[in-house]
């Protein structure tokens, strides 16, 4: 194909996308437009350019996703929706948790958290169950309730932004900033990459792998919650004051997520490896075909993989704002060089030398054993310049 013929087809599929967005299309580009109209309205004065630069950025980046992918728009009106009805609840400050039905119930922070872990938890079983039973129905419901606890984890992300801010505006910021905070965020990442490709690939049967490793956050939430008090909103330290915070974090995240993703794939993909050794008549034959398994755990680690990077170097320029220097072989950041050679030397022996099938499926759950590690054994183990984020 000559650089004429594959600039006018790439011209010809842009115009075919853009005749082929539809009147609700438009309409979610619309209302997201004027919910980010009214936020820069109200809220500018208290945004440098930076965080108006953000916000800006995600307003489009939402309008994208929306266009690709139908079902983040209910989801994004839901969170808006139930999260305006948990701020509006707080009339009085923080103490009306205790005493309105709805936050004590539903919507403050810590309730909506705690809907969040069950239904995590409750989905996990109910995809196993639909897995065991080979139900399409029990599949279905274990998905909404992924979806249900998705909501429910971002409504109560939004409503303990705006709790932040009834205790002072000095304490307010956005919550991703301990290890409480970034659970809840790894959680939710996780499961909206799961349920992108669970509607990507039309298959349900890796719902109950891969939720159990949020189920394993949400236990490790739990115990952080009541055994240490995390739960508890606490002012930032200086290091975390800065709006490097809001953009390196988030992108670390989608990392974890999509490597935590491609890791519980890889172990579908070792057990149906097995199946086809053995008895053809199992039930792990159910699950998608090797081809499927691979190119999903390839696809969510190269994910993972572009988001590490942007968010190493991101977090290289705030280290640089923060302690005046690049690269300081801090135990976090050099754990993070770990991880992203990892990862690299596993594309690269993937797309260079063509390797695929049983060893880097175990190289896959090896390289979570390693993420985990740098997320969070440093924290319990090392000390360092990020000793503010240690257990």
């Amino acid at each position: 194909m000559t650089s004429i013929q594959a600039a006018l087809k790439s011209e010809l599929e842009r115009d075919a996308f853009w005749k082929g967005l539809s009147l609700f299309d438009w309409l979610w580009s619309i209302i997201t437009v004027l919910s980010t109209a009214y936020a820069y309205t109200n809220y500018a004065p208290l945004m440098d350019v930076y965080e108006k630069v953000i916000l800006v950025a995600s307003s489009a980046s939402l309008i994208v996703l929306g266009w690709h992918w139908k079902a983040i728009r209910q989801l994004s009106l839901l969170v808006f929706v139930l999260s305006l009805f948990g701020i509006s609840r707080y009339v009085n400050g923080l103490s009306d948790a205790e005493t309105d039905f709805f936050l004590r119930f539903l919507v403050s922070s810590q309730s909506a958290i705690m809907w969040m872990s069950a239904l995590y938890v409750l989905a996990t079983v109910t995809y196993f169950a639909a897995f065991i039973a080979r139900s399409d129905f029990v599949a279905k419901v274990a998905s909404a309730m992924t979806w249900s606890a998705t909501v429910m984890g971002l409504v109560g992300l939004m409503v303990r932004w705006r709790e932040s801010y009834l205790i002072g505006l000095d304490v307010g910021h956005i919550p991703v900033s301990n290890l409480y905070e970034v659970f809840i965020l790894f959680s939710i990442i996780t499961a909206l990459l799961y349920l992108f490709y669970e509607r990507r690939y039309q298959t349900r049967v890796l719902g109950g792998f891969v939720l159990l490793v949020i189920s394993a956050a949400v236990a490790f939430l739990l115990w952080y919650t009541f055994d240490r008090q995390a739960a508890d909103i606490q002012p930032l330290v200086p290091a975390l004051k800065s709006y490097w915070m809001k953009i390196h974090v988030p992108a670390n995240f989608i990392g974890y997520g999509a490597f935590a993703l491609a890791a519980m794939v890889a172990v579908a993909y070792l057990i149906r490896f097995n199946a086809e050794k053995g008895d053809s008549n199992s039930l792990a034959m159910t699950l998608p075909e090797l081809d499927v398994l691979d190119d999903l755990m390839y696809k969510s680690i190269a994910l993972g993989f572009a988001f590490f990077t942007l968010a190493t170097i991101l977090g290289a320029l705030w280290a640089a704002e923060a302690w005046g220097g690049y690269w300081s072989w801090d135990p976090k950041e050099t754990w993070a060089l770990i991880v992203w050679l990892n990862y690299a030397a596993w594309l690269h022996m993937r797309l260079t030398k063509g390797w695929r099938g049983k060893p880097m499926a175990a190289w896959a759950i090896v390289g979570l054993f390693v993420t985990l590690f740098a997320f969070l054994g440093v924290n319990m183990f090392l000390s360092g310049l990020h000793s503010y984020g240690e257990l």
